[in-house]
């Protein structure tokens, strides 16, 4: 019986895990320098944490969740209901008035498997809650910007204002106006949402649905004063930042609780699916799932997208496999002994190290030390244990020399750490705590 992955559900190879440790490495990096904490979340919630929160009519809570009906229980679709039900239940805004968080995981929605798109896909999430100012916003986009910018990727940042429930109404009534004069010429998801959910017209990806939005009232004309003024400071912000953007009047989110600023990292390098990352304003929504009147503002960024992204673009190569500072080849009983002990006293201090356990030849110990890329490989046979005198080679440089054994181990091990890390360049000195 050959069993294989579920579609949509993708193994994660060794050699490919290397790009995504370097993403998530890069993406702590900047978190930090920004001032966020790590939040780490289930997977599982109550439906109705997401349905409260993403909207019964979005595409999400209607047709993608994967939902355990008998339980009342959920798969997570995004990450920042999940973080602020958390911050609510722990009261973290008792701890601090303004909390930076960060989040990254695997996230699930059912919906149709394609280049960029999956059913377990995994993203980088970061939100600000309590934090109202415009300055708030530009900050977000900018740290968004700047991990792109260190990942050697190259995206159009795009921003709008969803307006806020003083401004929307009126704007929704609008739109609704116009599209129901072109509602024959529409798809049919547009067509079901048009009472709905409206502003989901503007950003379909039906190429009629496109003509008949071209021309549809734009919420820049109808935002109310407050909006205007935060919408204008955000931009000046941005500029002020140095950070480049367009406004794209037709942008709006799939979830129903943002509101004012909304923005997206694009890219036309991968197709239909042009957002590398996405998110808004949400003031409204800790209040509405039971939380304090606190507003917010979050991002989330594809993981597998930005590694599409990476491969297209040829800014990572694939990375080597992990060197290896040691690799101990033993050949005899006693010196394999004696060898498994050293092993494991270069690693307690911090080494990597490696030996093989199948009694092999020395040609085959040598090539396996090739494939995990040793730096040095230290021969240790029995005669050579009994007369204290291994052969370290220096893989790199192709020469080699005695190396003194000791009777104990330890004592060869503290040796044998001295000089190998002597001879590494600083900066892959291993970061380690040695014994005293």
């Amino acid at each position: 019986m050959n069993i294989k992955a579920v579609q949509g559900f993708k193994d994660i190879l060794p050699g490919e895990a290397v790009l995504w440790q370097h993403i998530e490495h890069k993406a702590r990096s900047i978190f930090h320098r920004f001032g966020f904490a790590e939040i780490r979340l289930p997977l599982l919630e109550e439906t109705e944490l997401f349905a409260r929160s993403i909207g019964q009519t979005t595409d999400i809570v209607e047709k993608e969740m994967y939902t355990f009906v008998d339980k009342g229980l959920t798969l997570r679709p995004e990450a920042t209901a999940s973080l602020l039900r958390a911050f609510i239940e722990h009261g973290l805004h008792v701890q601090q008035p303004v909390q930076k968080l960060y989040t990254m995981g695997p996230m699930f929605r059912h919906e149709r498997p394609q280049k960029g798109r999956l059913r377990q896909f995994h993203q980088l999430d970061a939100e600000i809650i309590g934090a109202p100012e415009p300055a708030a916003d530009a900050e977000l986009m900018a740290m968004g910007s700047m991990l792109l910018a260190e990942l050697g990727l190259t995206a159009s940042l795009e921003i709008n204002s969803l307006g806020c429930t003083d401004c929307r109404p009126a704007f929704r009534e609008q739109l609704v106006t116009y599209l129901r004069r072109f509602a024959g010429e529409m798809c049919a998801d547009c067509q079901r949402r048009m009472e709905s959910n409206p502003l989901r017209a503007l950003d379909c990806k039906s190429q009629h649905c496109k003509k008949v939005v071209a021309d549809a009232p734009s919420i820049l004309d109808a935002l109310c004063p407050g909006c205007r003024d935060h919408f204008d400071r955000v931009r000046d912000y941005l500029a002020f930042l140095g950070v480049p953007y367009s406004v794209n009047r037709f942008m709006v989110r799939g979830l129903d609780y943002y509101s004012r600023t909304t923005f997206e990292f694009t890219t036309t390098s991968l197709g239909a699916q042009s957002a590398v990352g996405a998110g808004g304003r949400y003031d409204g929504l800790i209040a509405q799932l039971g939380g304090p009147e606190l507003p917010g503002i979050g991002f989330a960024m594809g993981i597998e997208r930005l590694i599409l992204l990476l491969q297209q673009q040829g800014e990572l190569c694939p990375a080597p496999a992990a060197q290896t500072e040691v690799f101990v080849a033993a050949l005899g009983e006693e010196a394999g002994r004696y060898s498994l002990a050293l092993v494991h006293l270069l690693r307690r201090q911090g080494l990597r190290a490696a030996m093989d356990h199948g009694g092999r030849s020395l040609k085959a110990q040598m090539k396996q030390a090739g494939r995990l890329n040793a730096r040095f490989t230290l021969i240790i046979g029995d005669n050579e244990l009994a007369d204290r005198k291994a052969v370290l080679r220096d893989m790199a440089g192709q020469s080699q020399e005695d190396f003194g054994l000791q009777d104990s181990p330890e004592t060869c091990a503290d040796s044998l750490y001295t000089l190998v890390t002597n001879r590494l360049p600083v900066n892959e000195r291993p970061d380690c705590i040695r014994r005293d």
